[in-house]
């Protein structure tokens, strides 16, 4: 099959119509791609993709056609056959607790994303109501944090912006709820979106996986300091303490983090799937 684009975790095939959309175990941290694989890792991702796009497919529509048809033997659990958008040029992020790079500017501004907040608010906090903090998509480098005026600019339209942030928080909210009924906590999580065929708005991509999302332990939660997580952040905690300078290329992750990591992201769509990882693999091998 012809490979139309390899990103730093997934790689595209082309399938004539539509395309094949493959998770490696890659990982990336600080936007470089650490030699060291994670097992399993791509299988868990779209696992849990699979699982949401059916949660909230009667919210938005998504690229998602089949984990099976069409997809070789050898990607089954990791390869998804999904149609073929028009990608938009935005980052779409939602936030329902305050932590990471918005708490940092929190800290810094008393704003995130152009969006004045109350003062006074501690870390791991939520927000009354999520908040949508959307960002560049960098073909090079780290993505930049941008306000919804520079969202109408990138997209060319008011209205079709507004829909992004609308949706973005709409699903959020429906994933947000799955999961805390099973004892887990979405803090934050990215969507990317396209236009299919007709110009209609489209989920694409990877869906509140570990790698675009924070998941917290709900029986651990503590507001004023940071949590325990089922997902990147893990390793992105390793990177920042081991010395890199976070330039690539990124260094070997060691084989307890590996372990731990992988770990994290099974216990992650075991918690939130509510069946074992064996029985998504069965069910698509």
């Amino acid at each position: 099959m012809p490979l139309l684009h390899s990103g730093k975790v997934r790689d595209m095939y082309d399938l004539g119509d539509d395309l094949l959309m493959v998770a490696s175990d890659r990982i990336s941290t600080y936007d470089a791609v650490h030699p060291t694989p994670i097992p399993d890792k791509g299988k868990v991702l779209t696992g849990l993709s699979v699982l949401w796009f059916g949660l909230t497919k009667d919210i938005v529509p998504n690229h998602f056609l089949s984990a099976t048809d069409g997809v070789p033997a050898e990607f089954r659990g990791r390869g998804l056959r999904v149609r073929n958008l028009k990608m938009l040029p935005v980052e779409c992020i939602v936030r329902g607790y305050i932590t990471g790079s918005g708490w940092k500017d929190y800290k810094a501004t008393g704003a995130i994303s152009g969006i004045s907040l109350p003062e006074g608010l501690q870390e791991s906090q939520q927000f009354p109501e999520p908040i949508y903090t959307p960002s560049t998509k960098a073909e090079e480098g780290h993505d930049e944090a941008i306000d919804f005026d520079e969202t109408v600019k990138l997209l060319g339209s008011e209205e079709l912006a507004a829909q992004v942030r609308e949706v973005s928080i709409a699903v959020y909210k429906a994933v947000a709820e799955h999961a805390r009924e099973r004892g887990v906590i979405l803090a934050d999580t990215k969507f990317e979106f396209g236009l299919d065929a007709n110009g209609v708005l489209t989920l694409g991509d990877e869906v509140c996986t570990p790698d675009s999302s924070r998941f917290w332990p709900a029986d651990s939660y503590e507001i004023g300091r940071g949590q325990p997580s089922f997902d990147k952040q893990f390793v992105r905690d390793w990177a920042t303490n081991s010395g890199w300078d976070k330039n690539p290329p990124a260094p070997e992750i060691p084989q307890d983090i590996v372990e731990q990591t992988r770990e994290r992201y099974v216990t992650a769509y075991e918690r939130l799937s509510g069946e074992s990882f064996g029985a998504w693999l069965d069910r698509v091998s």
